[in-house]
């Protein structure tokens, strides 16, 4: 009596099955999903904090927008002002292309170097302390060590030292002089130069392989120059990369040591940089569109100096 009525019973089975090989997923792809699973915090907190302002910066760039005011449209206005009329950016431009041309290769190169030196010695840790320090020092605070040495009068310590060696006749205005403001700062900040790029050299030379330079011993390397060319500077490339992208961000962000060494404005604007004109526009006269435009050109200048970074250091296979 029953047997014409179909049996919903037998259905569940095979449904319940296709719904799980449904669900279930290749190992590729919980592969891919658990890594983006982990990924996920700093995905999260980089898009919030890096993207996002960003993002918020250009299009705040595009408008006049004073803090009282509600942000008004104004398109490429910033932008036009900034390089055809603002003589002042411009003097900011070239004095951080001059300090960033001077100041980034040699500091990256002087921290590669004493790096590879101190890797050397016994007690490197002592001698990465002392070349670390100043980097994680107020500006604030060396500057007011730095002022006694560049003082105008002939109490300073150098204009001291050069009177009675009988260099210069009279006392020389380091920090209110244009001609020597960008010259003393240029100093101070490579002596502060011995950063996190220096730290990252010496943790990598530490970990290059001592079989790598036994057998570039067998291979016939001589000595130590030659190791460091054909086996540690191609086996650093990533830490080369981190280097250099800092050394570049470094050179383009000086404003502390700046403004405490030469004051805000310096001397017909000799100090000036791009970050100090940022700051006035910013923090002072509250012209958050103008500022913000000021921002994404040093943004994009930044960018594009890293990429280029980026294909010099990167590897062939990548």
């Amino acid at each position: 009596m029953l047997s014409g009525i179909p049996n919903v019973q037998t259905g569940r089975p095979a449904l319940q099955r296709r719904e799980r090989s449904i669900l279930k997923l290749s190992p590729r792809w919980k592969k891919v999903l658990t890594g983006y699973l982990f990924l996920s915090p700093f995905l999260v907190l980089f898009i919030v904090f890096t993207v996002v302002p960003v993002l918020d910066s250009i299009r705040l760039s595009l408008t006049y927008y004073n803090m009282l005011q509600p942000a008004r449209w104004i398109g490429m206005t910033n932008y036009k002002i900034l390089f055809l009329d603002d003589d002042i950016f411009i003097k900011a431009i070239q004095n951080t292309f001059i300090f960033s041309v001077v100041t980034g290769p040699i500091s990256y190169l002087l921290s590669f170097v004493l790096a590879w030196v101190i890797n050397q010695l016994r007690g490197r840790s002592i001698f990465a302390f002392a070349f670390y320090v100043p980097s994680i020092t107020s500006s604030i605070a060396l500057s007011v060590v730095w002022l006694y040495i560049f003082s105008g009068d002939r109490y300073g310590m150098l204009n001291h030292w050069l009177l009675n060696w009988g260099i210069i006749s009279e006392p020389v205005l380091w920090v209110d002089n244009p001609k020597t403001i960008l010259p003393v700062v240029i100093i101070v900040s490579l002596w502060m130069s011995m950063g996190t790029g220096f730290l990252v050299f010496l943790a990598g030379l530490q970990n290059v392989p001592k079989e790598l330079y036994e057998a570039g011993a067998i291979d016939g390397i001589r000595n130590k120059f030659q190791e460091l060319w054909y086996i540690t500077v191609p086996f650093m490339k990533p830490q080369m990369l981190f280097g250099a992208v800092n050394a570049i961000v470094a050179s383009f962000g000086v404003f502390d040591i700046a403004v405490a060494m030469a004051g805000m404005p310096s001397p017909n604007y000799a100090g000036h940089t791009i970050i100090s004109h940022l700051y006035d526009y910013a923090f002072i006269r509250f012209e958050l569109g103008y500022a913000s435009s000021i921002a994404v050109v040093l943004f994009f200048v930044t960018f594009g100096l890293g990429r280029i970074a980026m294909r010099l250091f990167s590897s062939k296979e990548e």
